[in-house]
């Protein structure tokens, strides 16, 4: 007999071999119609296959995230079933799980595949589906391995089983298809009542563009038609939303081949926009103790290799600039963290001076492959709002809490109201990942624990997301179409210090080593604009969007009148500007719903005669007439129930 641990901590004594889908049936048999997969001691694993030893079990369904990745990644394999089926001399390629469905690369050969032709796979899937074929797992030898692929003729997946030690190699196979893979699988594939392929588009084989281009199909599956109907309704409210779209017609930013992909620029109302996010952060910065610092665009080699950024990312980074000086190596900025470590040295330190915060907008550059660039969320240059604090060990958790407050406070001006704190920590079974000592890891890995539970907030922990020199927390924020994004992360640090060499007078006159917290509230400017213009739809609260009001005369002789109201708004730190076209007032208040203005300011001859104004807000909302100085309370009172720090 063994003991299974549930996660309400209840212990259930089973017989040895029984599965995950047994014990499910043993509780309800509802709950056994639902299950996908399992969670035992952390992994997953097929619902049916064995547990020998005493294990933790969680049963995991289509309402955690990792049954759906499961679903997902049978249903990558129920794909390539049908594709195979009506193309059989395709190869394929891999095909995971991905945050939203799943694809799968495949070398088409002679055959074409188009948009046009995936009502017929879809409906091939469904009706593979319907089979109700169990999804086999079985250990398979290298050698028989090779041999099975070696007679389907598919070098794919022949280079990828020479990466694999023997005694290590599984298939999956469900009905006429096998694929070798890792797992884990649903039990079979009738929980798919719904497929929807999405796009098609080129892939290198295993990311690298000296290999062949494939070709890669995205689908998405679900367990109803009803939320499949609701997802692709999402997405064309997510094409809406699209930040290049509206950074397009908002005239925020731009792209040009000929300054070179994946380098943002900004356009005045985006330079302006961006501006204020800074200025903003800048202020509640100030107020919390950190001090700006401005570092240099580029860093010789050598800085790089002192921090060990060289070595763990040089090979794929943007290569070093050679100087007319022999041997003298710059590179391009990829984090401002090892500038920071300097500055930090430029004169003693003593603990009363700790905590130190230095904080920067600093442009990075990181070298992402074409293929991965997308818009302003993933860039090749990019600004983080940066901030590095050294401390002493005993204000590590103080300042981290400092941090988070500083994070929650812009996420709720900015209205990003759901979010996940995910604490990311190291894989303790593949320690050549990371640098420093297990002492040192155990401290910063106990001090974002201590700080996420005394601040209370929603935390996932995720072993293995932990950046190589320490433990960090990630922001997972949810926007107004309920999609998941990365925002700010803290991350401690107890490596770097040691690699610079850090020190500060300790109260007992000896030199001590800081700790070092690295910051960044928005992640990177680029990513934080792209997320908050999608979220928002373009419609920027009033004290961040470029323009506040539009003011609209209703013929060419209340110009001036027009003139004298911006004057007056802008005495008072109100952005605007007027629309002086030679078109009726229907057309330009059209137009100004279009552009997403807050206010639409209309004058005529009446206003002009009772020095007023008639104020109609985005949306069609019909304020009426006031003067301008009441308006300009409507305007102040809204801005400062935004904004209002704490510190």
């Amino acid at each position: 007999m063994i003991n299974i641990t549930l996660p309400d901590g209840t212990i259930k004594e089973v017989e040895k071999g029984t599965s995950a889908m047994d014990v499910a049936k043993e509780i309800s048999e509802g709950l056994a119609r639902n299950v996908l997969a399992c969670e035992v001691n952390g992994e997953v694993w097929d619902a049916n296959r064995p547990l020998n030893t005493d294990c933790s079990l969680t049963l995991l369904t289509w309402q955690n995230a990792k049954g759906k990745e499961t679903m997902w990644h049978s249903s990558a394999h129920l794909m390539a079933e049908a594709l195979e089926t009506i193309y059989p001399n395709i190869k394929l390629a891999i095909g995971p799980a991905i945050e939203n469905g799943f694809y799968y690369d495949i070398d088409l050969g002679e055959e074409t595949i188009s948009s046009s032709d995936f009502p017929k796979i879809e409906k091939m899937m469904l009706e593979l589906a319907r089979q109700k074929n169990e999804f086999i797992r079985k250990e398979i030898s290298k050698k028989e391995a090779q041999k099975y692929f070696e007679e389907k003729n598919d070098e794919y997946k022949l280079e990828l089983i020479e990466g694999l030690e023997d005694g290590n190699i599984t298939f999956y196979s469900q009905g006429q298809f096998t694929d070798l893979c890792r797992g884990p699988h649903i039990p079979n594939t009738s929980f798919i009542k719904a497929a929807k392929l999405l796009n098609i588009a080129g892939a290198y084989w295993r990311g690298d563009e000296n290999n062949k281009q494939l070709t890669r199909i995205y689908g998405i599956t679900f367990p109803k038609q009803k939320e499949l109907t609701e997802y692709l309704e999402l997405l064309e409210q997510a094409k809406l939303r699209d930040h290049r779209k509206l950074g397009k017609e908002l005239e925020l930013f731009a792209f040009s081949q000929k300054v070179g992909q994946g380098l943002p620029l900004w356009l005045p109302k985006g330079a302006a926009l961006r501006e204020r996010l800074e200025n903003f952060l800048k202020v509640a910065q100030k107020k919390a103790g950190y001090e700006q610092v401005i570092t240099p665009h580029i860093g010789s080699k050598e800085l790089y290799v002192c921090s060990g950024h060289y070595q763990k990312y040089g090979a794929d980074s943007f290569q070093p600039i050679q100087t007319p000086a022999e041997g003298e190596e710059f590179l391009l900025k990829p984090m401002n963290c090892p500038h920071h470590c300097e500055i930090y040295k430029t004169k003693p330190r003593s603990y009363k001076d700790l905590p130190i915060r230095f904080a920067e907008f600093g442009t990075v550059y990181r070298y992402e492959q074409s293929g991965e660039l997308h818009g302003l969320s993933r860039v090749r240059a990019f600004t983080q709002d940066d901030a590095h604090i050294f401390c002493t060990q005993d204000q590590v958790k103080e300042e981290f809490i400092k941090v988070i407050d500083l994070v929650l406070y812009i996420f709720k001006t900015l209205s990003f109201e759901d979010f996940t704190a995910q604490i990311s920590l190291r894989d303790k079974n593949k320690p050549e990942k990371y640098i420093g000592t297990d002492e040192n890891w155990d401290k910063a890995e106990n001090a974002i624990l201590e700080a996420t539970k005394e601040k209370d907030i929603k935390t996932i922990i995720e072993y293995g997301e932990a950046a190589f020199y320490g433990p960090k927390l990630d922001f997972m924020v949810k926007d107004a179409l309920g999609r998941s994004w990365q925002l700010g992360t803290i991350q401690v640090d107890y490596n770097l210090p040691d690699r610079f060499e850090l020190e500060y007078t300790g109260s007992d006159n000896k030199q001590h080593r800081p700790v070092m917290i690295h910051r960044a509230p928005f992640g990177s400017m680029e990513r934080f604009i792209s997320v908050l213009l999608e979220h928002c739809a373009g419609n920027f609260p009033l004290w961040l969007t470029p323009d506040q009001v539009i003011i609209l005369p209703i013929s060419e002789k209340f110009h001036d009148y027009a003139q004298k109201v911006l004057n007056i708004l802008n005495n008072y730190d109100i952005r605007g500007l007027i629309d002086e076209r030679a078109e009726k007032a229907g057309r330009k208040i059209r137009d100004a719903e279009v552009s997403k203005t807050p206010y639409i300011i209309i004058v005529g001859e009446r206003e002009e005669n009772e020095e007023s104004i008639t104020i109609r807000k985005h949306g069609g909302q019909d304020l009426g007439s006031m003067k301008v100085n009441d308006f300009v309370q409507i305007i102040n009172t809204e801005i400062n129930n935004l904004i209002g720090f704490n510190n």
